[in-house]
């Protein structure tokens, strides 16, 4: 009779957490740490830094986190660039945050790999490193230009009232390429708000994918664009939601909606609002351009925008007095040929984090 596989200790941290037992969970990756399993000293570094169903113990996080990159876990010391980077109960530390994703870098993680070069603000230096077989990586850490994130890009303005602005520049395409491939392995299908039950769920006038990114999964390179939108239009980072990146295939849509906190369909429309603001701007970013259709439509402003590889858009969703805007109906639509990559970030009227 075949004998199953032992149950790993993730495992059984994974199903206590399912249970509620977040306790016991974390003994267990603990102990999992102790014996030097490196999922399981990434699992309970992650824990520790963000204080996620576990006390909040930045200091042994990061700990735990470098000690599964040197177990073989060179992706770990991405996560912690990422989650630094962000600033997740803690004000972000974007010189830390590049340390460390140098040392996933250094370790041989490709995507932290990718990222740097991207982000190396000496093009000639990172367009010679990507051919050596042996690269310099603190060079190219040394060769990125932190500051330059926090800088207010000139916006195009497309509709002063209400405002909708366009940035042409706004991301160099190599990290296009890098926010694209970040995206790939964790892809599922689009879901809306459904008020009357107080879930997200699939619906038929929206079939895209799309990626979320959570503590689990952030990229330093997420917490950089989001510091780049807010110097674009005006509103401080934490006020953002999780970053997210749409995928339209051939044939799918988002048909027309608004993104704003809906009273006419939102169970204590007050509540919400106290609890975790409005809606207030949408800004996308467009990652590919190599597709036919797939413009981002404004029907009741006869204005339809197809965005070009780089490009900024951010569009306001609410009145001054956050009460919904809604001449701001748009609509994503079908790409008639090729695939359509974007980054879409909601923005609050209140700190998320």
């Amino acid at each position: 009779m075949p004998t199953s596989e032992p149950v790993t200790r993730l495992e059984r941290a994974i199903a206590l957490d399912a249970a509620g037992n977040f306790d016991e969970a974390i003994n267990e990756l603990a102990r999992g740490t102790r014996e030097r399993d490196a999922a399981c000293t990434r699992a309970l570094g992650l824990r520790l830094l963000t204080g996620d169903r576990a006390p909040f113990l930045p200091q042994d996080g990061l700990r735990f986190l470098g000690e599964a990159c040197e177990r073989g876990l060179p992706e770990a010391a991405a996560r912690a660039a990422g989650i630094l980077a962000l600033g997740v109960r803690v004000p972000p530390n974007w010189a830390f945050a590049l340390e460390w994703l140098y040392r996933s870098a250094a370790m041989g993680w490709a995507p932290a790999q990718r990222q740097l070069l991207g982000l190396c603000d000496d093009r000639p230096l990172a367009k010679r490193a990507a051919l050596e077989p042996r690269i310099d990586w603190r060079a190219i850490a040394g060769a990125v230009d932190l500051n330059s994130w926090r800088r207010a890009p000139a916006v195009e303005i497309k509709s002063d009232d209400p405002r909708i602005g366009a940035i042409p520049d706004f991301l160099r395409p190599e990290l296009c390429d890098v926010l694209i491939e970040a995206a790939q392995g964790s892809l599922e299908r689009a879901r809306v708000y459904d008020a009357a039950i107080g879930e997200n769920v699939v619906k038929s006038d929206r079939d895209n994918s799309v990626a979320n990114f959570n503590v689990d999964s952030v990229e330093m390179l997420h917490a950089l664009l989001q510091a780049r939108m807010s110097a674009a239009c005006g509103i401080p980072e934490r006020m953002m939601e999780a970053p997210t990146v749409l995928h339209y295939a051939p044939g799918q849509r988002f048909h027309d909606h608004y993104d704003f906190v809906d009273p006419g369909s939102t169970t204590d429309y007050a509540a919400e609002l106290a609890r975790n603001g409005q809606r207030i701007v949408t800004f996308l970013v467009y990652l590919n351009d190599d597709y036919e259709g797939g413009e981002t439509a404004f029907p009741n402003l006869n204005l339809a925008h197809r965005g070009r590889r780089g490009e900024g858009l951010y569009f306001s969703n609410a009145l001054a007095d956050l009460s919904p805007d809604m001449r701001m109906l748009h609509a994503g639509r079908p790409p008639t040929r090729g695939e359509k990559w974007i980054v879409s970030q909601f923005i609050r009227s209140r700190a998320t984090r």
